[in-house]
């Protein structure tokens, strides 16, 4: 092999070592990706996938909900909000029993009261349940069972046992959602010292 045929091989070999890392570098961020993303969202990761028959559209699909959500300007509630919703959520759960239906409605109500004091978006349900996977994916799920209870409600077919785990359902993404700011006392400053005066 003559020279320029040497020099011709070493290229074409440093090219396809340059080919492969450069895939290998892919398909490792792709992995990290995906390990982050199903870290994220846990079971709603499965769900995604699965509603999608496909990663790519999945992740994609997660990675625009972060986006977006990252663009709202979501804050938790002041002391005295979340002391008014615990009080409001206190009164409904006491009225339970003497009206289950009313209580899921009301807790339904509430739950929106507090995500849109918190700055989410009042779209349609399922903006609505994008947007809560985000930050509180373990709960995603409890909040599309309270809805089912709640959509069947309305049409009569549920008995007062499913209206009570709706309520509870409705309970846990209403926990995790009031989040409350803690605001630090201000230190009051402190008056200098006066200089004692020394009499002799």
């Amino acid at each position: 092999m003559d020279a320029m045929n040497m020099q011709a091989a070493w290229a074409l070999g440093a090219v396809v070592v340059l080919v492969l890392l450069a895939l290998g570098a892919y398909f490792f961020h792709r992995r990290r990706q995906s390990q982050r993303l199903e870290q994220r969202f846990g079971s709603e990761y499965g769900r995604t996938l699965k509603a999608h028959g496909s990663r790519a559209r999945a992740e994609a699909e997660l990675r625009e909900r972060e986006a977006r959500v990252g663009k709202l300007r979501i804050v938790p509630l002041s002391p005295e909000d979340a002391a008014r919703f615990s009080g409001a959520w206190n009164k409904l759960q006491a009225q339970f029993v003497d009206n289950p239906a009313g209580a899921v409605a009301q807790a339904d109500q509430l739950v929106r009261e507090v995500m849109r004091k918190r700055g989410y978006p009042m779209e349609d349900f399922e903006h609505r349940v994008a947007d809560i996977s985000v930050d509180h994916p373990t709960v995603v799920n409890n909040y599309r069972a309270a809805q089912d209870v709640r959509a069947r409600n309305l049409r009569g077919e549920v008995e007062t046992e499913e209206l009570r785990k709706a309520v509870v359902h409705y309970r846990a993404l209403f926990d995790e959602l009031l989040e409350v700011r803690v605001v630090e006392p201000v230190e009051p400053r402190s008056m200098p010292a006066r200089p004692v005066e020394v009499r002799s």
